[in-house]
């Protein structure tokens, strides 16, 4: 039996410059963080030719060139494998459709599993690499690259997306009372909205494509935001670094008239009128968690679980993408 994991993720600045779209022209740049939240696969041999998938849905097909699951279907062809007398399953923690990069952990997951199988060692840069290679290569989905490098590397870490297609990835130099105030200062509430980023990207994609001047601007600021979000946390500047949160969601929801609704407004205004010193919706848009940071977490918390926000509460993982078994 072969378990593997990944986790989620949380954004702390940058997002939406991993994109090919504009990266390739302007170079991207961000900041995410891991968490103890993960996509689970398991896989073992059995006593049947057959190979079963077991996901929301359940297939059971002669090879994987025949499933209809596209990422599960072009890893294993990716890796020139035919699944034959295999069955695999995953699970996760937090549904997707939430924003916390469950597709790239998926994919991370699920790679360091067939690795696995062959018993092939792999560095978290390749699995990324190969990771971006089915979503983004393979399948075509508008979608950047910072879900499956976080996946894959763990920990608080800072991203270049060079216009090559290259990504320089190094650790978020904080020291340690930052790291542990941040962490403890974060908090995320579900706002019940689970959608499909695909959209949402679809259209910035599109316009960075476009060479649009205001997604362009929107993008070059949002970049500007991130590295000055790097130097707040490095210096431990915390409440500087809530402060540029802030900003952020303020721009962010420039980009695209899905990104907010009025009750993800509403829920956002009343959690900085109690205790929130900055905070921002994961994620492409839409839906999924709001983050805030807040030093009067007691104030914040109550407030949001009154009108019916549930916290996930998390720590920061600092392994990456790991075999649980094997």
């Amino acid at each position: 039996m072969i378990i593997s994991r990944s986790p989620l993720r949380i954004t702390l600045g940058g997002g939406g410059t991993d994109l090919p779209s504009y990266y390739e022209q302007h170079g991207g740049f961000l900041i995410a963080a891991a968490i103890d939240r993960y996509v689970y696969i398991t896989l073992h041999e059995t006593f049947v030719s057959d190979l079963i998938v077991k996901y929301s849905e359940l297939e059971r097909v002669p090879e994987a060139a025949q499933l209809k699951h596209p990422i599960i279907r072009e890893a294993f062809a990716l890796l020139e494998m035919s699944g034959r007398s295999l069955e695999l399953t995953s699970m996760a923690d937090i549904p997707a459709g939430t924003g916390l990069g469950s597709s790239g952990s998926f994919t991370t997951a699920l790679l360091k599993a067939l690795h696995a199988q062959k018993k092939d060692l792999i560095h978290p840069a390749e699995l990324a690499a190969e990771a971006c290679n089915i979503e983004l290569g393979r399948l075509k989905e508008p979608i950047g690259k910072q879900d499956q490098y976080i996946a894959a590397y763990g920990g608080l870490t800072c991203f270049k997306f060079l216009p090559d297609g290259r990504v320089e990835a190094w650790p978020l130099r904080v020291s340690e009372e930052t790291r542990d105030n941040l962490e403890d200062n974060l908090l995320l509430f579900f706002t019940g909205y689970s959608r499909s980023a695909s959209a949402i990207l679809k259209e910035q994609d599109q316009k960075s494509k476009q060479a649009d001047t205001g997604m362009t601007e929107n993008l070059h600021f949002v970049k500007d935001l991130g590295q000055q979000s790097q130097r707040a946390l490095e210096s431990g500047d915390l409440p500087g670094f809530a402060r540029l949160m802030d900003v952020h969601w303020q721009r962010k929801k420039e980009r695209s008239g899905g990104m907010s609704n009025p009750k993800i407004n509403e829920w956002y205004d009343l959690a900085m009128e109690n205790g929130a010193l900055g905070g921002k919706l994961i994620g492409a848009g839409g839906g999924g968690f709001l983050m805030f940071y807040a030093e009067d977490k007691a104030r914040l918390r109550h407030v949001m679980r009154q009108n019916g926000l549930k916290e996930v509460r998390f720590r920061f993982d600092f392994e990456g993408s790991k075999l649980v078994a094997s």
